[in-house]
């Protein structure tokens, strides 16, 4: 079993940032494929970025390429997701959600599969 806590959401002006944290409990940290999606109101929920815990290989939605990082610190089992030049089309709730790296071949795309789904943390830009 996988917990997920999210954390970091607040509100921002457009070309400001925020930084997401993910802590996940369990002993498999290492082997997951953990990513962030977000759904704004009366839209699908969006894969935004995912990264595998065991090395580090990143993805990212085009729609976030350039400005949204994600990264890990292995000793906080903790993923972060670093928001740059948020837009007001950011706006959404936002999940960190996880599952077993080796049910994707060990390769992490955003995938609503996930078996591990966090409460979610707010984030609204405005204009």
């Amino acid at each position: 079993q996988v917990q997920l806590v999210e954390s970091g959401g607040g509100s921002v002006q457009a070309g400001g940032s925020l930084r997401l944290s993910c802590a996940a409990s369990g002993s498999a940290y290492a082997n997951m494929c953990l990513g962030w999606f977000r759904q704004a109101p009366g839209k699908e929920r969006e894969g935004v970025a995912a990264i595998y815990t065991g090395g580090g290989s990143t993805y990212y939605a085009d729609s976030v390429k350039g400005r949204f990082t994600i990264s890990q610190d292995n000793a906080k089992n903790t993923v972060y997701m670093q928001m740059n030049s948020l837009k007001p089309e950011d706006t959404a709730m936002y999940y960190c959600a996880a599952d077993w790296a080796e049910t994707y071949g060990y390769v992490c795309h955003v995938s609503n599969d996930y078996n591990y789904w966090g409460q979610g943390t707010q984030v609204t830009v405005s204009s």
